[in-house]
């Protein structure tokens, strides 16, 4: 450590032999490196040996350890001596300021502040440094020379050199400041010269030079300069590992290693840093540290500081020399060189023979003084240092050899020696065993002189004793009165004299009263220091138990090696006991070190890991251990001085490496191994990490086999090996090492592959070909592909395609062989099937023109059928009804071909129109699906005449049902309104569209009820005919075949009816059923109908002009003209035949004859007739004639006809019996009869035809087999419908041409061919003229 010099003495002796000084040697110095310079103590033991011999070393930490400054500067003020500071210019406070921190920082380089003239007046310092910083700094304004502006700008004349004037003077004093204040070095003198002027300064007494040093500054009042915790100042993360560094001096006296730890005060100086702040000049004379302990600096920043020092061994020649050169000064001041104001210079004691040697200690470096060693210096300028105190085990005797010292010189102690050394006894289990050895040596010495003392203190007379605790009392009061020492162990006191003590070597000098009277004041009896010393022989003893097992183990014999386990619990008890990091605890762990690492270089070979070592300049491949070098390493096992437990391990994987090798030079030294015996001993070789030469060739050898046996095992099954598996084998085998056998096998696979190729580019090609190439070619380009031993993708499609084509053709052979009409799914079926094969089919366009044809025909009758933006479609409006019902109509229409789940039998029963479109599509005969149909009327009527009934009787019940609804509105019901001919029901004519007043009259349906155009049959029959002759079957044909037969069966009963004169009864009923009731109160009240209008259709015919003045409807809810027949007055059969009328999709005249019978007044004529139960035969009603009149029965026509032809009469009776048709009769069971239909079910409806009969019904059909022998007959018609079956039923043109016509081929029904005769429209055109 340093301490000031105020006004140093004058030196004692003189410069050199020239009255030059002459620098001593300089002191080592040590550069640690990270390693060494984690811990200070086991670094300072290290370097002690060498730098005790010089008493100081300095010390450079690693470049990167640089602790952050964290004093607080602020605190820290200096008064400048500045003279005649008023005599500045400065008038403003900054420049004040700016002259005062001039003034300071020269004062601090040891000189004072002169402001110079120039021009005989001040120069304005402020001003001179402010326009040289805007210029750019000195450096730029002396190389742009600009000396000359500034001084031009500071107000003098140019022309007189001011510039070079004001440029020294900036030089001088103005660049240092600044030089200062941003970082850069100051040091403008070599530190060689400051050195001599010092010593010069310190030798000449003419000159006096005054200095100020900031010295031993407590760290404790104004902050270290190293971070501690809850310091001021705040660290980055990076800066906090300072805090627990064991350079920080904060830290380095109370670390385990230092005795002074266990020293509770807080001694400044000492135990607590001590800070200085130096100046040039500034200086610490010749001195030794308290208790002779070690000392260490720290310069934080600022210039050098020089140090000069003597080794410890030489103290006692340095104070002889400096005792016989100032005698008279040790004898009025014996403790003179404690006093830190003698200085000498070092050539004057090196011409005594004094060993003194020196450094320069500069900013970031550290001076470590050693025990006794004196040591002097200065400051070459202004910087910041910080220094402290510590002892290390090897210090303890020269501590007490330091009391004994001071004893003799009567200097206080800083501490109690023997109080540390009880404490450090107390804790002897937790000691450092090395410590505990030599606080035990130590602590012996002291009960053996305390032993002594306290034996001639008993035989001066000293007989009263008492126990005290001196460290209880503070150390001014516990101190000896003559010599200073500081008592602990023992002290004599006498009650002449209270308070005051004196220790036991001082015994004669505390008072002139008899001994017997003083008395003893011990802290400890020699009993109670025993068994303290013995606890420490203990510990220390347990050190050298230890040491021997050491020993032991690492000499230990072969077949007495411990296991490595053992030595790692010799290190963990040394550790645990903190035992001594000497050399046998380094080289043990450096034992334990290699074992572990062999042992886990050992594991990784048996666990095959192959991550051991990277071998010299691979760097960054990694290597395996050679075979040689494992037995190498098993060997190295074998010679560690403990047991691995994978030594013989290691020893049996040697063994099977060594197998290995064997085994696979035979294997290799054959021809052709096979791929599983290599893998196989592959496998084996990953067992080992260790280099096997022999792997590269079998790794090649096994590539070879696998593409061998690949390419033999993909030939072996030609239809799995595609193109791209041979292109992959192929660049697989170049790949490949050269061998015999895979270049025969490339060869191979490249001709197949070539051959392929050209096949699969080939088919490709045909399959793409526009147009299509004939089935026969593409088979030979088949057969011909099928000889290739590989799959071909093109060519497997063009076989696929040619196998389809086949099919196909087939199945238009047996569709064409078959015998039925096809069915137009079928027909779609095969197109899509036949334009998705890449052949040419002849077949293919007649069929695709067949079902273009097919969806014209849909395309006709829709447009004849549908009226505009119907919701129906051509299907629902042929077919019979099926949602007739109380909620059929509300009812949402379920998808068409609705499929059925899987396992479940198909339901025989109808219920709805995908029901009867999956039907009639099933179906595979005409017969069936007109069984379907005819099923699908029954169900039809049933429901509807339900239906008819249910809303009469809700309309014309007497009884008022305030929830009853009508209309499409469902709502109640209110006048006008206007009632639906077919279904019954009441309609509001603000809902719906009605026919106008002016058009009169008319049947009107409701939206539900009128669901086409109702063309009449001659546009129908046409449709019929174009359907024949495509001869295709679809579930639209057959409704619309269903559908002309049921109208052709209605025609032959309504004209029953007319030519019965039943409807005069019928009529009269009706009018009598007047429809009125619990609405005769709206009558009057009806306003006009509503202006909507329904345009006149088919199903809108004029009825008789007296219509609307019937009685029955007088008192009518509904609007003129818009209500029904009732039904109460219609018999079943009527009833039955009137709804069916409306239900039919045709426009028929017998429809408007009915009703315009049913409805027509009747005269007195038909009144006398009516008397009349039988109606002669030979009167014809008008309705019955139609336009013809005159006619006689259908008996008579025949025959004249018959006659005309030249047939006899016997043929006409066998032609008789021939037109008596076949019928089969089809009973069909309902779950409920309704009255209107049991007279339909008693009389078996025979509309349906057998199985065998597909022609229209007619019961008087005529075959004309009888003239002529060809029973292919060709019906002369022009949209001949060739209709199938056994019975077909002919009519014969009655016209010029006598041809024979299908009856359904020309719209006549058999009733209508018996009983009128036909003219066919050839005839009916050239008789034309005739007939007018």
């Amino acid at each position: 450590m340093e301490a000031p010099g105020p006004r140093p003495a004058p030196a004692l002796g003189g410069p050199g032999p020239l009255g030059e000084f002459l620098p001593p040697p300089e002191c080592p110095v040590f550069e640690p490196s990270w390693e060494e310079f984690a811990d200070p103590f086991a670094f300072i033991h290290k370097i002690r040996p060498i730098a005790e011999q010089t008493g100081i070393c300095k010390v450079r930490p690693p470049p990167d350890w640089q602790p952050p400054f964290a004093c607080d500067v602020d605190k820290l003020h200096f008064t400048p001596r500045i003279q005649r500071l008023n005599e500045l210019e400065a008038q403003t406070r900054v420049k004040l300021n700016f002259l005062d921190q001039i003034a300071k920082y020269w004062e601090l380089q040891g000189s004072t502040l002169k402001i110079p003239h120039v021009e005989r007046k001040i120069l304005d310092l402020f001003q001179l440094n402010k326009l040289v910083a805007e210029e750019g700094g000195f450096a730029v304004v002396c190389k742009d020379r600009k000396w000359t502006k500034i001084a031009t700008k500071m107000g003098f004349a140019p022309g007189k050199a001011v510039g070079s004037h004001i440029r020294g003077h900036y030089e001088r004093i103005l660049n240092p400041y600044n030089l200062f204040l941003s970082g850069d070095s100051l040091r403008m003198v070599p530190t060689e010269l400051v050195e001599k002027e010092f010593w010069r300064l310190v030798s000449t007494i003419e000159e006096d030079v005054t200095v100020e040093y900031g010295a031993d500054i407590a760290s404790k009042e104004f902050g270290s300069g190293f971070p501690v915790r809850d310091g001021k100042v705040k660290l980055s993360p990076e800066e906090e590992e300072y805090l627990d560094s064991g350079w920080n001096l904060n830290n380095m006296p109370v670390m385990e290693q230092s005795v002074l730890a266990h020293i509770t005060a807080d001694i400044c100086g000492m135990k607590l840093p001590w800070l200085y702040v130096g100046m040039c000049f500034s200086s610490f004379c010749w001195h030794i540290e308290d208790h002779w302990s070690y000392s260490i600096n720290y310069l934080h920043w600022g210039e050098p500081k020089t140090w000069y020092g003597v080794p410890g061994y030489a103290a006692e020649q340095l104070e002889t020399v400096m005792k016989r050169l100032a005698p008279e000064l040790f004898i009025s001041q014996p403790d003179l060189l404690h006093q830190l104001v003698t200085i000498m210079n070092p050539n004057t004691l090196m011409t005594h023979e004094v060993p003194v040697y020196r450094t320069n200690q500069c900013a970031g470096e550290f001076v470590i003084t050693f025990p006794r060693a004196y040591h002097s210096g200065f400051n070459q300028g202004f910087n910041f240092a910080e220094a402290v105190n510590f002892c290390t085990v090897d210090w303890l005797p020269l501590g007490r050899q330091c009391v004994e010292h001071y004893r003799l010189l009567h200097r206080y102690c800083v501490f109690s020696h023997d109080e540390m050394i009880c404490k450090m006894a107390s804790k002897a289990d937790v000691l450092d065993v090395v410590v505990a050895s030599t606080v035990q040596k130590d602590m012996a010495i002291m009960i053996e002189d305390e032993k002594a003392l306290r034996e001639t203190v008993r035989k001066l007379g000293v007989i009263d004793s008492e126990r005290m605790d001196f460290e209880l009392l503070p150390d001014d009061e516990r101190q000896c009165v003559k010599c200073k020492t500081t008592c602990f162990m023992s002290a004599i006191s006498c009650s002449c004299k209270p308070g005051l003590l004196v220790c036991l070597h001082h015994v004669k000098e505390l008072c002139s009263c008899p001994p017997y009277k003083y008395k003893l004041r011990y802290r400890y009896t020699l009993d109670d220091l025993y068994p303290m010393m013995n606890a420490l022989k203990l510990r220390a003893e347990s050190y050298n138990e230890w040491a021997l097992n050491v020993n032991e183990a690492l000499e230990a014999k072969i077949n007495k090696k411990k296991s490595l386990v053992s030595f790692k619990a010799l290190i963990e008890e040394s550790e645990m006991k903190k035992f001594p990091d000497n050399d046998l605890l380094r080289h043990l762990r450096l034992v334990t070190q290699d074992a572990e690492k062999c042992a886990s270089v050992a594991q990784q070979l048996l666990n095959g890991k192959r991550q051991t070592r990277y071998r010299s300049g691979g760097g960054k491949s990694h290597n395996q251990l050679t075979v040689n070098e494992l037995r190498q390493f098993v060997s190295q096992l074998h010679a560690l001085p403990c047991v691995l437990s994978q030594t013989p391990l290691l020893k049996d994987l040697l063994n099977r490496v060594e197998d290995f090798q064997q085994h696979s030079q035979k294997l290799l030294s054959e021809e052709m191994p096979s791929a599983a015996e290599l893998q196989d001993l592959l496998d084996v070789s990953f067992e080992f990490d260790v280099e096997l030469p022999q792997l590269a060739e079998m790794r090649v050898r096994l590539e070879q086999a696998h593409w061998l046996e690949e390419v033999r095992q993909a030939c072996l099954d030609p239809s799995s090996l595609t193109l791209d598996d041979m292109r992959r084998l192929i660049d697989l085998g170049v790949g490949l090492a050269p061998y015999s056998a895979v270049e025969k096998a490339m060869a191979r696979l490249q001709e197949l592959l070539t051959v392929s190729e050209h096949w699969d580019d080939k088919a490709r090609s045909l399959l793409k070909a526009r147009p299509r190439h004939s089935l026969n070619s593409l088979a030979t380009v088949v057969k011909e592909i099928e000889e290739i031993p590989a799959y071909l993708p093109n060519g497997a499609a063009l076989k696929d395609s040619v196998q389809r084509a086949r099919d196909w053709l087939q199945d238009v052979e047996a569709l064409q062989a078959g015998g039925r009409v096809p069915v137009l799914d079928t027909l779609i079926e095969l197109v899509t099937r036949g334009r998705s094969i890449p052949v040419h089919l002849n077949s293919l366009p007649r069929l695709e023109s067949l079902v273009a044809e097919v969806h014209v025909w849909k395309e006709c009758a829709a447009n004849t059928f549908l009226t505009e933006n119907s919701s129906y479609s051509l299907l629902e409006v042929l077919c019979p009804r099926c949602d007739i019902g109380l909620l059929g109509l509300k009812r949402k229409q379920r998808k068409l071909k609705e499929p059925l789940p899987s396992g479940k039998k198909r339901s025989p029963r109808v219920e709805s129109l995908s029901d009867l479109e999956r039907a009639l599509t099933e179906s595979r005969e005409t017969a069936s699906a007109m069984a379907t149909l005819g099923e699908a009327r029954l169900r039809e009527m049933e429901a509807l005449q339900s239906l008819r009934q249910a809303n009469e009787g809700k309309l014309l019940s007497p009884v008022q049902d305030v929830e009853m609804k009508v209309c499409l509105c469902q709502k109640a019901p209110a006048a006008p309104m206007i009632q639906c001919e077919l279904c019954r029901d009441a309609f509001h004519t603000g809902c719906v569209a009605v026919p106008s007043i002016a058009q009169g009259p008319r049947i009107w349906l409701c939206p539900h009820c009128r669901r086409s155009e109702k063309p009449p049959l001659e546009k129908i029959l046409p449709l019929l005919a174009s359907l024949q002759r495509i001869r295709v079957r679809l579930p639209e044909g057959d409704a619309l075949r269903y559908m002309i037969e049921r109208t052709v069966n209605w025609q032959h009963r309504a004209r029953q009816l007319l030519s019965s004169g039943n409807l005069q009864s019928v009529r009269e009923r009706a009018g009598a059923g007047l429809l009125c009731g619990r609405w005769q109160a709206a009558a009057g009240q009806a306003p006009e109908a509503s202006k909507l209008s329904q345009p006149p259709g088919p199903t809108s015919f004029s009825l008789p002009d007296d219509w609307d003045n019937r009685t029955s409807y007088l008192h009518s809810p509904f609007s003129t003209g818009r209500s029904c027949i009732p039904l109460h007055g219609l018999s079943p059969e009527v009833s039955e035949l009137l709804m069916e009328a409306q239900l039919l999709q045709v426009s028929l005249p017998e429809i408007q004859e009915l009703y315009q019978t049913l409805l027509a007044k009747p005269s007195p004529a038909q009144q006398a007739d009516r008397s009349s139960p039988v109606r002669p035969s030979s009167e014809k009603s008008d309705g019955c004639r139609g336009k013809r009149d005159g006619v006689s029965g259908l008996e008579s026509k025949l025959k004249r006809r018959l006659e005309r032809e030249g047939f006899s009469s016997e043929r006409w009776d066998r032609g008789a019996k021939m037109r008596t048709p076949k019928r089969k009769r089809i009973k069909l069971s309902h779950p409920k009869d309704t009255n209107s239909f049991k007279l339909e079910r008693e009389r078996s409806y025979e509309l349906v035809p057998s199985a065998d009969t597909q022609s229209l019904p007619s019961d008087m059909s005529y075959s004309g087999q009888e003239d002529s022998e060809d029973e292919d007959a060709i019906c002369p018609a022009v949209s001949c419908l060739q209709p199938e079956g056994d019975e077909v039923d002919w009519v014969q043109c009655d016209g010029s041409c006598n041809r024979w016509f299908h009856q359904v081929c020309v719209g006549v029904s058999p009733e209508t061919a018996e009983e009128e005769d036909y003219v066919c429209a050839c005839c009916a055109a050239t008789d034309a003229p005739g007939r007018r």
